[in-house]
């Protein structure tokens, strides 16, 4: 069923409201709760080790989360009984694991450890956060030159939305967020991006071609005429990421998951934001007719 004009404008709306106030949610809990950070940037200690091939992970991660008491990572390796354990603890790996772990195991052999120092941690905090305001710089810049501004500003803002929303869910949920968390949401600029301009692009198409129609018929007429596209881009790109969420074992859980949420939201808000805000603060056909020069006064 095809929505009218009306309908379709109070839907995107609407979205608009509800993106504003998880908006706002988001940018409250990282205030006042923060962020998990993992050892890539805390610093920590990473060993491998090897155990009886009956231990399971739901096991080894209990007995070592009581010992050590903090949050272990535990993931297999591909030898059965061989796993690799990360944890805050700036101790002596043998000294603090081997107690441990010696009370599930039988076999208890310390392969190798390593240690992440905490200004390795810092330097990738200072890393991932130039990295991310270049995104942002080179896509300001980009709009600038794509779009009149106010649609340039409505895909800009559309992006902050979904990378605030990702780093919002982390903060609620107190995910560990480490190196691959930062690549998923530099994942999540460029996918957001995509999105939004496809949409911006096809309303400039049509504020150029009906200079007499209102912006409001033209906008929503865009989001119809690229909402299709949307779903299934969007939808083949979840089915994908769903899978690594699935299938990808502990290690991809927490990239699967921002790329979930941030493919989500670069869909809704590409939809709401990305198009209403440009509509709210007045964006009209006019602004994209082409200037024709004045006619030369006929010489006397």
């Amino acid at each position: 069923m095809t929505l009218s004009q009306h309908s379709l404008s109070r839907v995107r709306f609407s979205m608009s409201a509800i993106s504003a106030l998880l908006f706002a949610l988001a940018v409250a809990f990282i205030s006042f709760k923060g962020f998990n950070w993992g050892l890539d940037f805390t610093g920590g200690l990473v060993a491998e080790v090897r155990l009886d091939a009956s231990i399971v992970a739901t096991e080894l991660k209990a007995s070592l989360d009581n010992a050590l008491m903090q949050d272990v990572q535990v993931v297999s390796s591909t030898e059965p009984g061989r796993w690799i354990l990360r944890y805050n603890q700036l101790d002596d790996v043998v000294l603090s694991l081997t107690p441990a772990l010696e009370s599930i195991s039988t076999s208890v052999e310390i392969l190798n450890s390593s240690m992440v120092g905490p200004q390795v941690g810092q330097d990738m905090v200072e890393q991932g956060g130039v990295a991310i305001l270049a995104c942002f710089v080179l896509t300001m810049l980009y709009l600038s030159y794509r779009f009149e501004w106010r649609l340039a500003l409505g895909a800009l803002v559309a992006l902050v939305h979904d990378i605030v929303i990702v780093l919002g869910l982390f903060a609620i949920t107190q995910m560990e967020f480490n190196l691959t968390i930062l690549a998923a949401v530099l994942a999540v600029l460029g996918y957001s991006l995509n999105d939004s301009i496809i949409i911006a692009d096809r309303a400039r198409e049509l504020f150029k071609a009906k200079p007499n129609e209102s912006a409001d018929t033209l906008i929503n007429n865009s989001v119809r005429a690229t909402f299709s596209r949307t779903l299934i881009t969007s939808g083949t790109t979840l089915v994908t990421v769903s899978s690594l969420w699935l299938l990808g074992g502990p290690a991809l859980e927490g990239f699967a998951i921002a790329l979930c949420v941030g493919i989500a939201c670069g869909t809704w808000s590409s939809i709401s934001l990305g198009v209403t805000l440009p509509q709210m603060m007045g964006v009209r056909p006019e602004h994209y007719r082409v200037a024709t020069p004045k006619q030369e006064e006929a010489m006397p």
